[in-house]
C-alpha cells in the first residue's frame, strides 16, 4: 500500500455520506446510489466507526448532520467534485470545457435564455448545455457546473449565491384590460373567471396567491382558483396573460421584457414577494471558473431594481 493511503477513509462510505447529507435521507440516497437503505446505513456506520464520530442524528426516517458531520461535509463534497471533474476532463480528452447549467422549467425561457444571449455575445465560442429539470439534481454525478434553484436550502455544502428575491404583481395584455377593465384599478369588481392562478405544485407552500396580493393592496378579496384559469408554471402564467387570457400575478423577472415592450401592462405598483430567493449553486471546485463566474455575475445584474425593495411586497407564506 502506498504511504499515507492507509489513512484514507473508505471511499464508498464517503460517497454514501455525501449523498445522504445532500439528500437529507438514507432512502433518497439509496435510490440515487442504486442500493438499499440498509446498505447506505451500514456505510454510514462504517464511516462513523472510522472517524470515531457520530455524523448524523437519526429520528425515524429523518436525518440531520451533527456538528462533526457539518465539519467534514464541505471537504467531502469538494473532493468528490474534484474527482468527477478529473474524470470528465479525461473522458473529453482535453476538449475545452462546456458550461453545463441546470435550471427550473419556469426560469429557462423568460429569464435564463436572455442572459445566456448576453454571455454568448461576450464569449461567442463558448459551448453551453442547458438542462431544464426540477430539484433535486445531482451536480456531481451529472457534471453540472451551475444549478439555479428556488430557495437556498437544496444543496448544503455547495457554493451558494443568492441571485434575486423576486416579487409578483398583476399584469395583463393591454387589449384585455381595454375589454374587461371597466376603469377599476382595484380589481375588486373583476369577475373571478378573469384571474390566472399559478399552481406551484405540492412541494411548495411559500408562493404568493391572489388573496395575498389583495391583502397587500388593502383589500380582502380571495378569488377562487376553481373559477379562474389555472396553470402549472410561472412562465405559462406570463404567456397566458400576454395572449389575453386573463390577469396573472406575474413574476417581475419573467415579465420584465414583455412590460418594457408593451405586450403586458402592470395594473398596480403593489407587489408581493416570493417566499424564497432564487439562488445559484456550484460545486466548490468549479465556482471560480471564468465562464461560471461570468454567468453568475450576469444573473445578479439581471434582477430588476424594484425586486425586493422594502415596502413593495408582503412576504407570502411566512
Amino acid at each position: 500500500m502506498e504511504p499515507g493511503l492507509e489513512r484514507l477513509p473508505p471511499l464508498n462510505a464517503i460517497k454514501a455520506f455525501e449523498v445522504a447529507a445532500r439528500a437529507g435521507s438514507f432512502t433518497l440516497a439509496a435510490s440515487e446510489l442504486g442500493v438499499s437503505s440498509a446498505a447506505v446505513s451500514q456505510q454510514i456506520r462504517n464511516l462513523e466507526t472510522w472517524f470515531g464520530k457520530q455524523l448524523f442524528v437519526r429520528s425515524g426516517n429523518r436525518i440531520a448532520l451533527t456538528d462533526a458531520g457539518h465539519a467534514i461535509y464541505p471537504q467531502t463534497a469538494k473532493a468528490l467534485g474534484d474527482i468527477a471533474a478529473i474524470g470528465q476532463r479525461m473522458l473529453e480528452g482535453g476538449v475545452r470545457p462546456r458550461l453545463v447549467v441546470s435550471v427550473p422549467f419556469s426560469l429557462a425561457e423568460l429569464w435564463l435564455a436572455p442572459r445566456l444571449a448576453v454571455l454568448l455575445d461576450a464569449f461567442p465560442q463558448m459551448a453551453i448545455d442547458v438542462r431544464v429539470e426540477d430539484d433535486p439534481v445531482d451536480l456531481m454525478r451529472q457534471n453540472i457546473d451551475l444549478r439555479i434553484s428556488y430557495g437556498d436550502y437544496h444543496y448544503p455544502g455547495l457554493k451558494l449565491v443568492r441571485l434575486v428575491h423576486d416579487d409578483v404583481l398583476p399584469v395583463c395584455a393591454p387589449e384585455f384590460w381595454h375589454r374587461h377593465g371597466n376603469g377599476d384599478p382595484s380589481l375588486e369588481d373583476l369577475h373571478e373567471s378573469q384571474f390566472i392562478h399559478t399552481n406551484w405544485g405540492p412541494n411548495y407552500a411559500s408562493h404568493p396567491t391572489w388573496a395575498d396580493w389583495f391583502a397587500a393592496s388593502g383589500g380582502s378579496r380571495s378569488p377562487d382558483p376553481s373559477h379562474g384559469r389555472r396553470v402549472g408554471l410561472s412562465s405559462l402564467a406570463i404567456a397566458s396573460a400576454r395572449l389575453g387570457l386573463g390577469i396573472a400575478l406575474g413574476q417581475r423577472v419573467m415579465a420584465r421584457a414583455d412590460l418594457e415592450a408593451g405586450r403586458l401592462i402592470a395594473l398596480s405598483s403593489v407587489s408581493v414577494g416570493l417566499g424564497h430567493p432564487y439562488c445559484a449553486f456550484m460545486p466548490l471546485a468549479k465556482a471560480n471558473r471564468s465562464d461560471v463566474a461570468s454567468l453568475v455575475d450576469l444573473l445578479m445584474k439581471a434582477a430588476p431594481a424594484t425586486c425586493g425593495r422594502p415596502g413593495r411586497r408582503a412576504e407570502a407564506g411566512s
